[in-house]
């Protein structure tokens, strides 16, 4: 790992909350992701299931952790499971994990070595009554592979045909949408280390760079800080590009007199940071993008001002709906009319807005999170990211910031990134 070492409370806390929430006399299992082929010989570099990272923050292939509050021997009530280190294999792959090593991480005193857990297992399975299966739960998901968490539940359910299972995802969903102050240290350090990179971003762009250079100075930026990389694929659009948006060609030159939308955002200790920011290449908006531009700012600020727990994701939308809607007659692109005899069904802000305004962040960058209708809890950590989109003048704009619902409100952990169109248009002439 490039980040420095976490403090193992934050995944021994974890464990703690969903123990909790456990039926009495049952044991939870959870399993790493596959290492999946891409061609020939090679491997697609590995991703921890976010379940198990969530935790133990082990990283590591061929893991698994059981949980198992009333087992009668203490000891086994934690386990860590990992594959037992090789000295040929660690000649060609590296270095595995050691017993102790694995404890300063997750905080689990007891390991056992995988190729001997089937016979300590099926003690433990049969003084159970429940058993706890993971499955992904993500209310996107969108693959139908069947990862090792289905095998295993099939390979499960045919060993011990007669016991209760439990969906542990039902859990952790609940769990995973409301952080600890402990991981939102850790999600700070990845806005901290954007927040970095968006001001280094700020100095080097200017008529004639190309997408993918400005692509390169995050990637640098980022690794130079301990970040493991990206959270997601960033998105560098200038342009008309901004418009499409899941844009990540950045093959693009970036021209005098254009707007550039970069969506990105920095992963750090498995947690992640989720930041838009649009900017004129040239430094300078024109009167016409600065108006779009201070709209958008306008619906981002107002997002934030009702984005408190309580609220459900639905309703939200439907606040952020007609306040768009009132900025988009302002700026010319809808009447009154538009809006007064607007489908209930497609609103026709729609036109120019037309994705949703927030999503849930944390291990994964589309966190879990309750469904639409449920009320937000406090601890959830959030985007808030209205855009701007006008086809006829090939604009695109969009401003986002991660936010912490909490007791008070909400908390902007991206409030020291520069934001409206004075502060980016000083930082670039300077």
């Amino acid at each position: 790992m490039k980040y420095l070492p976490l403090d193992p409370q934050l995944f021994t806390k974890n464990r703690q909350r969903f123990m909790a929430k456990m039926q009495p006399q049952s044991i939870a299992i959870f399993n790493s992701n596959d290492e999946l082929p891409s061609n020939g010989d090679a491997l697609y570099t590995f991703k921890q299931n976010s379940d198990l990272y969530w935790l133990t923050g082990i990283e590591q292939e061929d893991t698994m952790v059981i949980l198992y509050p009333n087992n009668p021997d203490p000891k086994y009530r934690e386990v860590l499971v990992l594959v037992r280190p090789n000295e040929l294999k660690e000649k060609w792959d590296g270095h595995r994990l050691r017993k102790d090593e694995a404890t300063a991480i997750s905080g689990i005193s007891t390991i056992v070595w995988l190729d001997t857990l089937d016979a300590l297992l099926q003690q433990w399975i049969h003084e159970a009554d429940n058993i706890y299966l993971n499955t992904n739960e993500n209310n996107r998901k969108a693959s139908l592979v069947p990862v090792r968490d289905y095998r295993y539940a099939a390979d499960m359910k045919s060993r011990y045909p007669l016991h209760n299972y439990l969906r542990a995802a039902k859990l952790i969903k609940e769990l995973r949408a409301s952080k600890t102050p402990e991981e939102i240290k850790v999600m700070q350090q990845a806005m901290d280390i954007t927040e970095k990179t968006f001001r280094r971003l700020l100095q080097f762009i200017q008529p004639g760079v190309w997408e993918h250079e400005i692509h390169a100075e995050i990637l640098h930026e980022f690794l130079r800080n301990r970040a493991t990389g990206e959270a997601y694929s960033s998105i560098i659009a200038s342009g008309d590009r901004a418009r499409t948006l899941h844009y990540i060609a950045n093959n693009q030159e970036c021209k005098e007199g254009e707007l550039i939308l970069m969506d990105f955002g920095a992963a750090y200790g498995g947690y992640n940071a989720d930041l838009t920011r649009t900017v004129p290449v040239s430094g300078k908006f024109t009167p016409r993008q600065r108006q779009v531009y201070d709209a958008c700012l306008h619906l981002h600020n107002y997002a934030k001002s009702i984005l408190k727990p309580g609220i459900t994701i639905a309703k939200y939308h439907e606040m952020v709906g007609v306040e768009a809607g009132k900025q988009f007659v302002q700026l010319g692109l809808l009447t009154e009319n538009d809006i007064k005899n607007q489908d209930p069904e497609s609103p026709a802000y729609r036109k120019y807005l037309y994705h949703g305004i927030s999503h849930h962040l944390g291990v994964d960058v589309h966190d879990l999170a309750p469904s639409f209708l449920q009320p937000i809890p406090e601890g959830a950590v959030l985007t808030v990211e209205p855009g701007i989109y006008i086809e006829e003048e090939q604009l695109g704009i969009r401003i986002e910031n991660n936010i912490w619902l909490n007791a008070s409100g909400n908390v902007d952990l991206m409030k020291n990134i520069p934001i409206t169109a004075d502060e980016i248009e000083a930082l670039m002439k300077r």
